[in-house]
C-alpha cells in the first residue's frame, strides 16, 4: 500500500511559484536577481479598499462565519460586475465566492468532471489547469497554437480534438501566459461550436479588465448568450485591484452547478475570510481610478518590454493585448552558446539567464511545449528595463 495518495503524489509544484521562490531565495542571499516570474501587480492595494477592511476588522459582525457561498452584498456586487463586464444578467444566487480564482478553477473541474472525461485545453496554458483537471480524474487534451497564430486556437483545431469523451472546453481570454485576447468574432465562433456539441465551458476571466489598444475582452456568454446554461465564469479581484494576497475569487454559473459548488465548498473551506470579502465589495463598488491608473502603467510597461525584447536576436515577441505577460518564442536561441553554455530547451535557457544574468523568467515547459519564456511585466519600470538590458548584454556575447 502506498504511503501517500498516488493522485496527490503525482501533482507537480506550481512552476511559476517555484521559479519565483528560487529568485527570492537568491535575493535573500544578496544576489541582485530581477524576477519576471510572479503574476502579481507590484502596486499596493488601493487605499479605499484597505480602509474598508480596517473598518470591517473593528466590526464584531465581521468576526463571524458568513454563508459558505459568500456575503449577500458581495454576491450582489459580483452579479452587477458580471452584467457590466461580461454582458450576462445573473441572480446573486448564481454566484459563489471562493478563496481566490485558483479555488474556483479547482472546484469547477471537481463539480463537472467524472473519471475519464476530457477537457480541451488551449495551449500555452496556465500551469495549474492540467493539475486541477487531473485531481478531478479528468484528462487534459492540449490544443497548441504557436506565435504565428498569436497563441489563439481555431474552431478547426478544437473540432479535431473533440471526441465522444469531451466534456469541457477551457477558454481563457486574456490569456495567462501569453496575454493574447480573442476577438469578438473568434469568441463567438468558439462559443457556437461548444453550444452545438453540448460542451461545458469554463471561462477564466480573471484578466478581463486588463486590456490595451482599445481592445475589450468579450465574454463567451456575451458572444453566445445561449451558452450561459453550460458555462462557469471564473474571476476575482486579484489582478485588477492588486489584491493577490487577499484571496477573493468567485464563480458564476447555472443554478445546479452553483448549488453543487456550494455543497463542495461547505466541506472544503467554508466561507472566504469575512474581512477580505468586505474589502472586495469596496473594490467592485467603489472608485475605479486606482485600478485604471494601474492598467495604464501596465500598458506603458507592455510597450517597453516588447520593444526591448525584440531588439535581442533570437527573441520573437508578439505584442499582447491583455493581462501583464509577454510570451516570446526563443527557439532561435536554442543550440547557440552563451558564456560556455549551450541550452537546448527553454528550461535550460531560463537557468542560463538566472545564472549568468540574474534574471528570472518562467520557461515554456511550465505552460506547454518548450521554446518559449514567460515574462511578467507587473514589476517596477526601472527593474523591468534593467532586467531586459542584462539579457541584451548576455545574448549579444
Amino acid at each position: 500500500m502506498p504511503r501517500l495518495s498516488t493522485k496527490i503524489a503525482a501533482i507537480a509544484e506550481s512552476a511559476t511559484l517555484k521559479v519565483d521562490a528560487k529568485a527570492k531565495a537568491l535575493q535573500a542571499q544578496g544576489r541582485p536577481v530581477i524576477s519576471y516570474a510572479a503574476g502579481e501587480p507590484d502596486f499596493p492595494t488601493p487605499e479605499h479598499i484597505v480602509e474598508a477592511a480596517l473598518v470591517a476588522a473593528r466590526d464584531p459582525k465581521a468576526h463571524r462565519y458568513t454563508p459558505a457561498a459568500g456575503l449577500p452584498d458581495l454576491r450582489a456586487a459580483i452579479a452587477e460586475k458580471t452584467l457590466r463586464d461580461s454582458g450576462l444578467e445573473v441572480d446573486p444566487g448564481r454566484v459563489i465566492v471562493t478563496n481566490g480564482g485558483k479555488q474556483s478553477v479547482y472546484e469547477a473541474f471537481q463539480v463537472l468532471l467524472n473519471p475519464g472525461d476530457e477537457v480541451i485545453v488551449p495551449t500555452p496554458f496556465w500551469t495549474t489547469y492540467p493539475e486541477a483537471i487531473a485531481l478531478a480524474d479528468g484528462v487534459a487534451v492540449d490544443v497548441f497554437a504557436d506565435a504565428s497564430q498569436n497563441y489563439q486556437v481555431t474552431v478547426e483545431q478544437l473540432e479535431a480534438a473533440r471526441t465522444p469523451r469531451t466534456k469541457v472546453l477551457l477558454f481563457v481570454s486574456p490569456s495567462n501566459p501569453t496575454g493574447s485576447v480573442y476577438s469578438p468574432e473568434q469568441t463567438k465562433a468558439i462559443g457556437e461550436w461548444a453550444l452545438e456539441h453540448g460542451i461545458w465551458v469554463i471561462s477564466d476571466e480573471i484578466y478581463q479588465n486588463l486590456t490595451y489598444d482599445g481592445v475589450r475582452a468579450t465574454s463567451i456568454v456575451e458572444a453566445v448568450p445561449e451558452l450561459a446554461e453550460q458555462t462557469l465564469l471564473v474571476n476575482g479581484v486579484a489582478k485588477t485591484y492588486a489584491m493577490t494576497g487577499w484571496r477573493v475569487g468567485w464563480t458564476v454559473g447555472p443554478a445546479d452547478a452553483i448549488k453543487a459548488l456550494g455543497n463542495l465548498q461547505s466541506h472544503l473551506s467554508g466561507n472566504v475570510n469575512n474581512i477580505a470579502q468586505r474589502a472586495a465589495i469596496a473594490a467592485l463598488t467603489g472608485p475605479q481610478d486606482a485600478a485604471e491608473s494601474m492598467r495604464e502603467a501596465f500598458d506603458r510597461r507592455r510597450k517597453l518590454i516588447v520593444g526591448e525584447l525584440n531588439t535581442i536576436d533570437g527573441f520573437a515577441t508578439p505584442t499582447p493585448q491583455g493581462a501583464f505577460y509577454v510570451y516570446p518564442d526563443v527557439t532561435a536561441l536554442l543550440g547557440r552558446t552563451f558564456g560556455g553554455v549551450t541550452p537546448t530547451t527553454s528550461l535550460e535557457l531560463a537557468d542560463l539567464m538566472l545564472d549568468q544574468a540574474e534574471v528570472a523568467a518562467v520557461p515554456g515547459e511550465a505552460f506547454g511545449p518548450s521554446g518559449y519564456l514567460r515574462f511578467s511585466y507587473a514589476l517596477g519600470d526601472d527593474q523591468l528595463l534593467e532586467g531586459v538590458q542584462r539579457l541584451q548584454r548576455l545574448f549579444a556575447s
